[in-house]
């Protein structure tokens, strides 16, 4: 049925409905209530815009504009393109109709009469939309009833802006915002007269070819008298054509944080996140600056964060790629990396916790060969250098391999992997025999967000909880768990914090050095693919990773000149106005004279500490020699089993005499060597002085 015959049908028909079946239609302040970006914000600790990100697949639109924003070459191409006699009908254009009429009695084509007004109504009430190509009598009639009572309650101005923000222009831009920014890349009241004129014309044919919208919008320049060249109506509709989509964030500070957080949210959710946009944007910059001074030693990515020790709150939240093609949808702050040095300070605390170091103990620091399947495992320092006995508070503080490894030894794989998990929950799935020995030096996969939290228990005096990302309404101190006793975590933090211990591998000056007291650590993986720092002060826990997401190894970037520029420079703005003053020893801690370690004085737990006036005649260290622990011992099955037997062989000084244990039990036989039936089984071998404090100890296995 020609258009016409419906207008008069369904004004024959809204006669016979009345005006009451009317008439169900919002305000102009309730649809502006209702109105829905398909984009949701993601806002920081003090409401401000951190980032906007789609979250409406399905079409989009952008914020609503006012009209007094919307440039007045697109008001008027709309509205001769759609409603010339707008501002003079009351919804229904008879004049319109009446011409519309005439041209279908004389047979002069097709001429439509649905104002502006009508096509509103038509998208607040989906009960009257066209249904394929054309309404029904009876969705013609409300289309025109709902029109006609619009035009009593609302204003003309108020139609107009509502219609212009409603209405679909080409694809998925629904409104003059969405089209403006998608189509052009400008804000609307900034479009020209060609972009208004092609906007007015995709009104009606969102998705027309170019030669006809051409045609079209042409013809609309010369109806409204303006002289906009057609070289530049061609050069605008050409652009169309290729498909570009300018709409991005006006805000995107923090993009991963965003999906991570609003990824399933409604269209238009504003969401309070713990994170601050200064610090963010200082963060993500100097993240970036640095990532691009590193770029000719083969680095492109990094990460940050940043949390607040009491609260467990993120404060920054950095994943940067030099090439967004590779990796701007990488998330670095929960990609799983192998961790290098940053995980000593907890094996040291292990060590402590258990009574088995002290910070004044002496560590070997000398070549090691330890048998692991299909040949020999030799941890090396990063220098390359061996240095004798040290201290345990210089092998942290200076990073070095061999003691660590000597340390877990006394420790247990095991028994380690089992405490980190209470502060690093999740990644660690595997098995201590998995990691070997090697898990002294980092060979575990963690992301930054785990090891920067587990960082943040040692600076809560030893209580590990979860950090957040979000205000909810739980407690902060909430499903926290004591992982380390508070004399254990400020011993460790103050050797973090020592810089003349640092400085046998580090110098006395290097970014690790600030202003105010720090602790910190740094970390570099296998064949320099990963690069760490990590560290905090008594209000702030902040870590930072620079490499490649896809592994490829750095060339020659250390912890110094990789991650801990930026620590510095964040942890130096973190504390622009504020201090961090050194952490209070707790009570139960003796500083006393060290007789073994470097420093003069030292810090023991209580019942720890040397006893008074006692001496080390010698300063050799008393070690297992054989068997090397990891030793795989296969039993003759042709010898009978009691004439098999195994040497226990000790290094010690002249004047030391140690004492073997075997899983604990106190062996009979006595010496630096001594023969042992084997039995099958996992075995711990120990060696202790008179005093019964642990010298050596081993892991070893018969079959």
């Amino acid at each position: 049925m020609r258009p016409i015959l419906q207008y008069i049908l369904a004004g024959i028909l809204m006669i016979s409905l009345g005006a009451d079946s009317a008439l169900a239609l919002p305000s102009f302040e309730e649809l502006q209530g209702q109105y829905r970006k398909s984009d949701s914000l993601l806002l920081d600790r003090h409401g401000a815009i951190l980032h906007e990100l789609r979250t409406d697949q399905k079409g989009r639109r952008l914020e609503w504009t006012k009209l007094e924003e919307i440039s007045p070459a697109l008001k008027q191409a709309v509205l001769c393109s759609e409603d010339k006699r707008f501002f003079d009908h009351a919804g229904v254009d008879y004049v319109a109709l009446g011409k519309a009429a005439l041209d279908f009695f004389k047979g002069s084509g097709r001429r439509g009469a649905s104002t502006i007004t009508m096509q509103l109504a038509s998208f607040l009430d989906r009960e009257i939309a066209a249904r394929k190509k054309q309404r029904s009598l009876q969705q013609k009639a409300k289309q025109i009833l709902l029109a006609r009572e619009m035009e009593k309650s609302w204003s003309k101005n108020e139609i107009l802006e509502a219609y212009l923000n409603l209405v679909s222009f080409r694809g998925e831009y629904t409104g003059i915002a969405a089209a403006a920014r998608g189509l052009f890349g400008k804000h609307p009241h900034g479009l020209d007269q060609a972009e208004s004129l092609i906007l007015a014309c995709l009104i009606r044919a969102p998705n027309t070819n170019a030669v006809i919208l051409e045609s079209r919008v042409k013809n609309l320049n010369s109806r409204i008298s303006w002289k906009t060249p057609d070289a530049r109506i061609h050069e605008k509709i050409h652009d169309l054509s290729l498909g570009m989509d300018r709409v991005r964030p006006l805000v995107a500070l923090a993009p991963h944080t965003a999906r991570l957080l609003l990824k399933n949210a409604p269209p238009g959710t504003q969401l309070h996140s713990t994170l601050d946009a200064r610090l963010q944007r200082f963060a993500a910059s100097q993240l970036a600056l640095h990532v691009h001074d590193l770029s000719g030693q083969c680095v492109q990515q990094g990460a940050l964060l940043v949390l607040e020790n009491h609260t467990g709150d993120v404060l920054a939240y950095v994943s940067y790629s030099a090439d967004p093609s590779a990796g701007s949808y990488v998330d670095g702050v929960q990609a799983l990396r192998q961790t290098g040095s940053t995980l000593k300070p907890f094996l040291y605390a292990q060590a402590l916790e258990q009574r088995i170091l002290t910070a004044a103990s002496l560590l070997d620091d000398s070549p090691l060969d330890i048998p692991i399947t299909g040949g020999i495992y030799q941890p090396g320092n990063y220098d390359a250098n061996f240095h004798g006995p040290v201290s345990v508070r210089v092998a942290l503080a200076s990073s070095l391999n061999v003691p660590a490894v000597r340390t877990l030894m006394l420790v247990g794989a095991d028994s380690f992997l089992n405490t980190l998990k209470q502060v690093i929950p999740g990644p660690l799935e595997a098995s201590g025999d998995y990691y070997g020995f090697s898990l002294a030096l980092g060979s575990a996969d963690i992301s930054l967000w785990d090891l920067t939290n587990a960082y943040r228990a040692l600076a809560n005096g030893g209580i590990w909880s979860r950090a957040r990302l979000t205000h909810d309404n739980q407690n902060p101190s909430a499903a926290r768990r004591r992982v380390y006793s508070a004399e254990t975590a400020f011993i460790v933090s103050d050797i973090l914090a020592d810089r003349d211990a640092r400085s046998k591998t580090f110098g006395l000056e290097n970014p690790l050095a600030m202003r105010f007291w720090s602790a910190v650590k740094t970390g570099t993986s296998k064949d320099m693919r990963d690069n760490w720092c990590i560290g905090y002060s008594n209000r702030y826990t902040v870590g930072v990773w620079v490499g490649n997401f896809s592994g490829q190894s750095m060339w020659n970037v250390s912890g110094i000149s990789g991650a801990a520029p930026v620590w510095n420079a964040v942890m130096d703005y973190l504390h622009t106005q504020e201090s961090s003053f050194r952490p209070k020893p707790p009570g139960s801690l003796v500083r006393t004279p060290s007789i073994e370690g470097e420093k003069d004085v030292e810090w023991f737990i209580k019942g720890t500490e040397p006893e008074p006036h006692s001496s080390v005649s010698s300063p050799e260290i008393v070690r297992i020699v054989y068997p090397p622990s990891g030793t795989i011992v296969a039993l003759d099955p042709d010898i009978p089993g009691h004439l098999q037997k195994i040497s226990f062989v000790a290094k010690t000084g002249k004047e030391r005499h140690p004492r073997w244990s075997l899983n604990k039990k106190v062996l009979p036989d006595q010496g630096k060597t001594i023969l042992w039936t084997p039995e099958p089984g996992r075995h711990v071998l120990s060696v202790t002085d008179e005093h019964d404090q642990m010298l050596d100890t081993v892991q070893f296995e018969v079959k």
